[in-house]
């Protein structure tokens, strides 16, 4: 009787702790996906350095009813905001205690979701089908305190925008800010597009 009831107390105690482990994961992730979510802007940065343009980045929150965490993300100059240069889909996946994935995904009638930040609910009419993973452009990042730090690998997200072959990004979350460098590079690894002194400064707005 008494190992039944010690064997018993220590099923508990591993049940505990497993239940405790993953509340714990489950509350990083929600706290990236908090970092990540609301209109960005760097303003600031580009009135201080004309090397940076003044770009406003739009990242909420998607496909509530659906398993995972999904944001919709979209970036223009700020004085044309109707004509976006970039609209992407973020799943956000936690691989271990410090490990982090953004997974990247195309729509492929992103022109039908021109500011629908505004208006996530318009997503539920979007299904899988119509979106596309772009594979090797993921973004891995590790958690530091209230920051993730992340990069694509060096050589595995192909783009052919300007002459380009492939494209790397690296990403630094805080709270309240994100920073975030990408640039593509031809062949011959010479930079073709993209800041070259330091990533995009991007302050929440409130």
């Amino acid at each position: 009787m008494k190992n039944n009831i010690a064997f018993l107390s220590l099923i508990l105690v591993i049940s505990a702790c497993a239940v405790s482990k993953k509340s714990t994961a489950n509350k990083d992730l929600l706290q990236l996906k908090s970092h990540m979510t609301g209109s960005f802007s760097s303003a600031v940065q580009a009135a201080q350095d004309t090397n940076y343009f003044d770009i406003t980045l739009h990242m909420y929150p998607i496909w509530p009813n659906q398993e995972g965490h999904w944001l919709y993300v979209e970036q223009s100059v700020t004085a044309n905001q109707a004509k976006p240069y970039r609209q992407r889909i973020y799943q956000l996946e936690q691989i271990d205690g410090q490990t982090f994935v953004s997974h990247v995904y195309i729509i492929k009638a992103e022109k039908d979701f021109v500011n629908a930040w505004k208006t996530p609910e318009k997503f539920n009419t979007l299904s899988m089908e119509g979106i596309e993973r772009k594979a090797g452009c993921e973004v891995v990042l590790k958690k530091s305190g209230d920051r993730f730090d992340g990069a694509t690998g060096e050589k595995t997200c192909p783009s052919e925008l300007r002459g380009a072959s492939y494209a790397t990004s690296k990403v630094t979350v805080f709270p309240g800010k994100i920073v975030s460098w990408d640039q593509g590079f031809n062949t011959e690894g010479e930079q073709v597009w993209g800041a070259t002194l330091g990533g995009y400064e991007f302050l929440k707005e409130e």
